[in-house]
């Protein structure tokens, strides 16, 4: 099973591609996509929409993840996170491809094990559970690597256990 994870932003938007195979995790791809804060808010959306398709064409994944967005104390800074992540949808949308969203806790239990982890021991675990040399950059190709390796774990939980425990589109567990 080939699963792409997405870490939305605006300034930056995460991916990674990873394969699941007998319950074992491995790293395919990843990089992230930049938009200039001085262009149009269009211009950055079709950016982030057009490299991801690419991505999408090249890897062919079965399955999506997408990291939820979290208000904090600053909502403000979460609209333009709304709008990168809503052109990632499209996206992986037009593709046909099924998109699991989780929220950036539920991504950090299922890799570190702890919902309050940090950004290090995310980046660390990610390193270790996909056998990689190195660690992933930038931060938000990791986030995004981590978002793909939640998606697998909750996906495989939920074929053992006879259910299934993927969160797909905001709708809550099924």
């Amino acid at each position: 099973m080939v699963i792409l994870g997405i870490d939305p932003g605006l300034a930056n938007t995460g991916w990674g591609i990873i394969e699941e195979r007998a319950g074992e995790v491995r790293c395919r791809a990843y990089g992230c996509i930049q938009t200039s804060a001085g262009s149009d808010l269009p211009v950055r959306l079709r950016h982030i929409a057009d490299d991801l398709t690419a991505v999408v064409e090249r890897y062919r994944p079965q399955e999506a993840a997408i990291e939820s967005i979290y208000f904090g104390a600053n909502a403000r800074s979460a609209i333009p996170t709304a709008h990168a992540r809503g052109a990632a949808l499209v996206a992986v949308s037009l593709a046909g491809v099924e998109v699991g969203e989780y929220t950036p806790m539920q991504i950090k239990q299922a890799v570190v094990g702890t919902g309050a982890a940090d950004k290090g021991q995310v980046i660390f675990m990610v390193r270790n559970l996909l056998h990689l040399d190195h660690d992933p950059r930038p931060d938000h190709a990791a986030d995004a690597l981590a978002c793909a390796v939640c998606h697998a774990h909750l996906r495989r939980t939920g074929v053992l256990s006879g259910g299934t425990y993927v969160q797909k589109r905001g709708n809550g567990y099924t």
